[in-house]
């Protein structure tokens, strides 16, 4: 079973509800069947690189809330993060373009260390002091500490071009999948999950989803076609 989940780096909840998903993942009985894969999303695609700034002000601009409302939010985010064992800065933190990683989120996929290196984004934005926006060796930095090798990682963010359309393939496709927020999880392309849901419900859609896989139909005879199995090849026949 496939569970694609769409995130940005730079979405408090996406951090949270990867945590609240794994904890469903790790009690389910089939988890070594689950292929995780993570799709990319960005929640603010015009903004250019460099652009970074603190988080309160952003919120304050983009949802007109007041200060003393966008530091309440950024509260109660580090109070639902530290109930999943998440650190969480709730003061401090800037916000900037999300691109560069996403792109070497798809190398990391490549190299079979996508997990890892999103876990070690998610960390450092939301739980480090030291930005993630402001200077690409520290994006190095934690992609090496992912198992990537540092030179390919410089490689990829010095060609703008490397894996820019596999991100903008993939937010295509949430477009298409109706997904207008993240995180958005797909089970088996049957079933889609709009935000950090308890795991409870995790669970009970990896349970349903597992449940409704669809038995393998035979197009041909099982005895009619030659084939190998773990008693040896049948021997063709004159």
């Amino acid at each position: 079973m496939r569970v694609e989940i769409w995130s940005d780096i730079a979405c408090p909840w996406c951090y949270v509800g990867k945590a609240r998903f794994e904890k469903a993942l790790a009690a389910f009985p089939h988890r070594d069947a689950v292929e995780v894969v993570h799709r990319s999303f960005e929640l603010d695609p015009g903004r250019a690189k460099g652009d970074s700034g603190p988080v309160i002000p952003m919120l304050m601009r983009k949802y007109g809330m007041t200060e003393e409302q966008a530091r309440e939010g950024e509260r109660r985010l580090g109070e639902n993060a530290a109930a999943e064992g998440l650190a969480y800065l709730t003061e401090g933190r800037d916000h900037g373009n999300t691109f560069d990683m996403h792109r070497l989120l798809h190398l990391a996929k490549e190299r079979g260390r996508q997990d890892e290196l999103i876990g070690l984004l998610y960390r450092a934005n939301f739980a480090e002091e030291r930005s993630v926006f402001a200077d690409d060796e520290r994006v190095v930095e934690l992609a090496v500490e992912a198992g990537l090798d540092g030179d390919e990682v410089r490689a990829v963010l010095a060609d703008a071009e490397k894996y820019a359309d596999d991100v903008r393939a993939d937010e295509r496709e949430a477009a298409e999948l109706g997904a207008n927020g993240v995180p958005f999880f797909v089970l088996d392309r049957k079933y889609g999950i709009s935000g950090a849901q308890p795991a409870e419900v995790f669970t009970q859609a990896l349970e349903q989803a597992w449940g409704s896989r669809s038995p393998l139909t035979a197009l041909a005879d099982a005895d009619g076609g030659e084939a190998c199995g773990p008693d040896g090849c049948a021997v063709p026949q004159g």
